[in-house]
């Protein structure tokens, strides 16, 4: 089993020494309303983000316990990490033989060193896993993206419902004229002028002249 943290470069990062343990922390979300007179509700709300513990340590000489004799200094493995931590960019995190295949952000790194063992550096790690947040890409849809079996993230358009009002039209009868279609549809023959400027390039230069079948738009 070995640990690997690989960046968007494509650098491979391998832990030299591998963890007694690993612990991932797994939760759902839960909303919880206080509604007067009744109590408490709980409401559940999607899964929460994974985290990911473990400690271990960079030797400063490979031994028979480290998984690969090509180990990092360890200060610049600590560099490293710290780096990856206050970077804003994720990281894909792998442990083999496993299905761990994640992209994370390191959010906790912790460095000890012991007086008795110059020039090796212990850590205590936490990574969260890491989810592409949702955009907007086009009016009335949206990008949603998940992580497949095989750690490649795969995206797919959403449709969300349109909200926007869609205007009110007339359709011009025989006998209509501006002022009567604003009494009837608008409750004052005062506001045709408002009507011929929301469809002046139907009606044409002259207010007078409205034909049968012309669809125009009423003011909102």
């Amino acid at each position: 089993m070995e640990l690997h943290l690989i960046d968007g470069a494509g650098k491979n990062f391998v832990f030299p020494v591998n963890p007694e343990e690993i612990k991932i922390n797994r939760g759902k979300g839960i909303e919880t309303v206080n509604i007067v007179r009744f109590g408490e509700f709980d409401y559940p709300s999607g899964e929460k983000v994974k985290e990911i513990t473990f400690s271990s340590f960079f030797p400063i000489e490979p031994d028979m316990y480290c998984v690969t004799q090509n180990i990092p200094k360890p200060q610049e493995a600590m560099n490293l990490l710290t780096t990856y931590m206050v970077s804003k960019q994720p990281v894909r995190f792998i442990i083999t033989d496993t299905f761990v295949n994640n992209l994370v952000i390191l959010s906790v790194h912790d460095t000890t060193f012991r007086g008795g063992e110059p020039g090796d550096v212990y850590f205590d790690l936490t990574m969260r896993t890491w989810r592409e947040p949702v955009v907007h890409t086009k009016a009335g849809a949206t990008k949603a993206t998940a992580t497949t079996k095989n750690g490649t993230t795969a995206s797919t358009a959403v449709s969300r419902p349109d909200t926007k009002k869609t205007p009110k039209t007339y359709t011009v009868k025989s006998g209509d004229s501006l002022s009567k279609i604003a009494k009837l549809e608008l409750g004052s023959s005062a506001k045709w002028e408002a009507i011929y400027a929301l469809n002046k390039s139907t009606i044409g230069p002259d207010a007078n002249k409205i034909k049968p079948g012309q669809k125009l738009v009423m003011p909102t």
